[in-house]
């Protein structure tokens, strides 16, 4: 089969298409014809190993060579012990510990699949369970008035919490890029902050919910930013930032990182709000496999709008 591979950590160029033996699923995993494959932040950070967390797969050298884990497939083979699947069904999952998604073939835990709804296609599925979840988590709590700022908005994972919270009546506030900004407000955005021009931790005003999806400031830096009782969800960023957030005491005044709950029952919840139509995935388009480089690069440097998504 073709696929992705990474041999070493660094930048696009180090990825390569090439042929590789199918892999054959072990037990409690099934095996997946890919229709379509996310490429979320968390691609760009097992391919360059920064941060540090995503280098826990291999030190040196990446122990998976193929990136990918929000997997849309066929089902074509089950391995032992797996139950509740059948040939030809078409599953969803985020499969970030074992990745793979990035092939013709892929295998993961059965565990992490639901099915696809028949209302969902595959680009949109795979759009939908790594950002669903931390959309829909980052963005508990939320309702009529309710004062949000989404650092990162403009991502997978940041246009559906936008979506999430405009639903629930909150005031929102969406911090990008600049050449980002116009198109956030027209996805829902109250307010938009271009993160190079205005540091929002720093202008004195105080929100209820803050949800970050690469912090860089410290905890006591957000706090300050906290109306009170308000809460602030740190989802990715380098380890010294996220460390002190994880074990620190700021936690009593509602800073902490987002401990991203993931599985079969998430997904399936993701999907029934997708059918429903409280979540719609903003897919900026879709590449082959001979563009996952490109692609990429283009995450890595936040210039994709929404999310992209790999049709092998």
């Amino acid at each position: 089969m073709k696929a992705i591979l990474q041999d070493i950590y660094g930048g696009p160029d180090m990825l390569r298409l090439a042929d590789v033996p199918t892999p054959e699923p072990r037990r409690g995993e099934v095996q997946l014809r890919v229709l379509a494959c996310g490429a979320n932040l968390s691609d760009w950070e097992g391919l360059t190993g920064r941060p540090a967390y995503a280098r826990l797969g291999g030190l040196r050298r990446p122990r998976r060579k193929i990136l990918g884990s929000d997997v849309v497939g066929e089902v074509i083979g089950l391995g032992e012990a797996v139950e509740g699947f059948a040939l030809g069904q078409r599953v969803m999952g985020d499969v970030v510990t074992t990745k793979g998604g990035f092939a013709e073939v892929a295998c993961g835990p059965a565990a992490a699949f639901a099915p696809v709804p028949d209302a969902l296609d595959d680009v949109t599925a795979a759009a939908l369970p790594q950002p669903g979840a931390i959309a829909v988590q980052g963005m508990a709590g939320v309702g009529p008035g309710t004062r949000v700022l989404i650092n990162g908005a403009g991502g997978g994972s940041g246009t559906l919490a936008v979506q999430i919270a405009r639903a629930a009546g909150a005031h929102v506030t969406a911090v990008d890029s600049a050449a980002k900004l116009d198109w956030l407000r027209g996805i829902g955005a109250d307010e938009v902050l271009d993160y190079r021009a205005v540091d929002w931790a720093a202008t004195g005003r105080r929100w209820d919910l803050i949800l970050d999806m690469v912090a860089t400031r410290p905890g006591s830096v957000v706090a300050r930013a906290l109306a009170p009782g308000g809460t602030y969800r740190a989802v990715g960023g380098p380890v010294r930032t996220l460390l002190p957030l994880a074990v620190g005491r700021l936690w009593r005044r509602g800073v902490r990182v987002l401990a991203v709950r993931a599985g079969r029952e998430v997904t399936e919840g993701v999907a029934a709000m997708a059918v429903a139509g409280i979540l719609q995935p903003v897919v900026a388009g879709t590449v082959g496999l001979d563009g996952v480089a490109d692609l990429l690069g283009r995450v890595g440097r936040g210039e994709v709008r929404g999310k992209a998504v790999v049709v092998p």
